[in-house]
């Protein structure tokens, strides 16, 4: 579904990415895990449009996304969830969700997948009136996640959904994370918490100074004596 082959991204003189190259296939919960720094973000941001690659190819669905327009990228059915949430201030929750779906034209979709949203996220509809930015942040998260899955996406790009998050939240979190992937959506997720990450992905992959290093299925990952020394306190 989604191929990056010898992605490397600068920022100005600081090179950010160098040569990463990974894949995630259709229906997949695939994980990037690794130090803050190792440039997990950075790959997200250039998959969905918001960075631009120095050199080597995106490709999604057999077609090359790198050079293309964020705004296109959506279309094409990529969904963003940024680290920080970002939900929008002054305006309520209903229309955050409303803007997740901004770019589709049908209205019966979007109404069912509202009623779908409020299903998965109770708490969203109880308070659908309220300013977004007066949300607790687990509540944040919920409504990014939920706004992200109005543009009914074929892949879903998560960037840190259990940062600043009570743990009753987390296990919240990650367990509509799994939801998500059983109703058909392919996740992406970088995340801190590496134990819990990689216990609900099909594989994994670990960066370090922007190269990946390692690479395996959730439990080969989680089982490694590298990985539990580096990120799981092993």
């Amino acid at each position: 579904m989604l191929k990056v082959e010898n992605l490397s991204v600068h920022y100005g003189m600081i090179q950010a990415i160098n040569n990463v190259s990974f894949e995630v296939n259709e229906g997949e919960i695939v994980s990037l895990i690794g130090a803050n720094g190792a440039g997990k973000s950075t790959t997200l941001r250039t998959i969905s449009g918001l960075e631009r690659a120095s050199s080597g190819q995106i490709t999604y669905l057999n077609e090359p996304i790198h050079t293309i327009s964020a705004k296109k990228i959506v279309e094409k059915g990529i969904a963003h969830v940024p680290e920080g949430r970002h939900v929008f201030k002054g305006m309520s929750v209903q229309e955050n969700l409303d803007l997740g779906a901004f770019l589709r034209k049908d209205k019966d979709g979007i109404q069912k997948d509202l009623k779908m949203v409020f299903e998965r996220f109770p708490i969203l509809e109880q308070r659908k009136n309220q300013d977004a930015s007066t949300l607790s942040g687990g509540e944040q998260q919920m409504l990014a996640m939920g706004r992200a899955l109005m543009t009914r996406p074929k892949l879903l790009l998560l960037d840190e959904p259990s940062m600043g998050l009570a743990p009753i939240f987390i296990r919240e979190i990650f367990n509509i994370i799994q939801d998500i992937q059983r109703l058909g959506t392919t996740v992406l997720l970088i995340e801190q918490n590496a134990n819990v990450a990689l216990s609900i992905s099909d594989r994994g992959y670990v960066l370090e100074s922007g190269k990946v290093v390692l690479s395996g299925t959730g439990q080969e990952l989680l089982a490694s004596e590298e990985v539990q020394k580096a990120y799981l306190g092993g």
